[in-house]
């Protein structure tokens, strides 16, 4: 709440005659404070731009958001002025990359270099592309400032150099395909999943779970914690997965399966993927398994084999069923693409996003009732062009009197 208060409330008690005068004082204090102070269309504005481009607004930006909600106070007044907002710079370069940093990263930091998966959030959102498609288009940024080095499938130089050189991404990004710029077949590609930078991070090493973990992380807001279901079918768990860890089966049967019965299914669309570290690129097999997937085999001889990249999801049916997928989509499919059209399509997936972008802009979870309703309300919006930008401006003007 708001606690400024007006040139005529000042911290001060006034004078008056009482017979108790410190009383009287503090119960002046006592009502000023319990009383609501309410944002006027000047105060809005700029909590609105500052929230949004994370620097105060201009004399003259100011004064035309301010006119803005002076003509017309309503909802769709803030969100008008919100709009001036994300068109400043400073929303793509800062507080944008920033959102985006730690989806980017194992450790889910900000402190991270620029790369190919933050600039093709930052270039989706400033061209309002669909962000349910961010998980499937054959899609990539770069900058066209000059002195870059070309972008390449074997290293993070362009998007590294640009942030080093302070590059204005809102005026430079250019959108491209990751089929043209890194070679990748078309129906490979699989949007932010199949950046370099995703790869870098989630397809090295391992077993290419991590790539199913902090997708599931970053665009459904949910670890694996809290998707574990015991009740699903643990025919598709490969062999590397022990059924008694340490001597004991109740282990795999209360703990393993609830994660592994609804991963392992999935998580066989990036059966042809891996990075390779010493190349310092994303690989990609045509019908050829990874290696990876078929790693220690003895753990459970009888366990699922891999065959190909072909998947289903066992979540449609029991507690994860809340998720809320597509039921226009068949809920299987074949590589990470389809996959990726899966989980964009679930409503799991605009919750999570409008609440990112409500707590970011906010400053504060959505956990009132009125908060919860305004996120649920911004939600059906968002699902209606998924347009990632207007997510910011309607959260924005949503608590810009908070």
């Amino acid at each position: 709440m708001n606690t400024k208060t007006s040139s005529r409330q000042t911290g001060s008690c006034p004078a008056r005659r009482s017979s108790t005068p410190v009383a009287g004082c503090a119960l002046i204090v006592l009502a000023q404070m319990a009383a609501p102070a309410f944002a006027g269309p000047a105060e809005q504005a700029q909590r609105i731009y500052e929230r949004i481009a994370g620097v105060p607004p201009s004399a003259t930006v100011l004064q035309q958001m301010t006119t803005l909600i002076t003509n017309d106070p309503s909802r769709s007044g803030l969100v008008a002025a919100a709009a001036i907002a994300t068109d400043a710079p400073s929303f793509y370069n800062v507080v944008l990359k920033n959102f985006v940093m730690p989806w980017t990263n194992r450790d889910q930091t900000v402190f991270a270099p620029l790369n190919d998966y933050a600039a093709t959030v930052i270039g989706m959102v400033r061209d309002d592309i669909p962000f349910n498609t961010a998980l499937s288009a054959d899609r990539l940024y770069t900058s066209k400032a000059s002195g870059l080095p070309p972008v390449s499938s074997a290293n993070n130089d362009h998007y590294a150099m640009a942030e080093t050189n302070g590059v204005d991404l809102k005026a430079t990004l250019v959108a491209t395909t990751q089929s043209a710029a890194y070679g990748l077949p078309t129906e490979a590609t699989a949007g932010l999943l199949t950046t370099r930078g995703a790869a870098s991070a989630f397809f090295v090493a391992g077993t290419n779970r991590a790539m199913f973990r902090f997708t599931m992380i970053n665009h459904l807001c949910n670890d694996m914690e809290a998707l574990m279901d015991t009740t699903r079918p643990p025919d598709r768990i490969r062999q590397d997965v022990a059924r008694s860890p340490g001597g004991d089966s109740r282990i795999f049967l209360n703990n393993c399966i609830g994660c592994h019965s609804g991963m392992d299914p999935m998580a066989q669309a990036f059966a042809y993927y891996n990075y390779d570290a010493t190349a310092g690129k994303l690989v990609y097999t045509a019908n050829l398994v990874q290696p990876k997937y078929l790693i220690n085999s003895p753990n459970f001889p009888n366990g699922f084999v891999t065959p190909d990249n072909s998947w289903a999801n066992r979540w449609r049916q029991g507690s994860n069923s809340v998720l809320g997928w597509d039921p226009m989509l068949p809920g299987s499919g074949v590589g990470a693409k389809s996959l990726g059209q899966e989980l964009a399509s679930s409503d799991q997936f605009a919750q999570c996003q409008v609440t990112k972008v409500f707590q970011t802009v906010c400053f504060r979870a959505p956990t009132s009732s009125a908060d919860q309703a305004a996120v649920a309300s911004i939600k059906q919006s968002f699902k209606s062009g998924y347009s990632l930008k207007q997510v910011f401006q309607q959260s924005a003007a949503t608590c810009a009197g908070s």
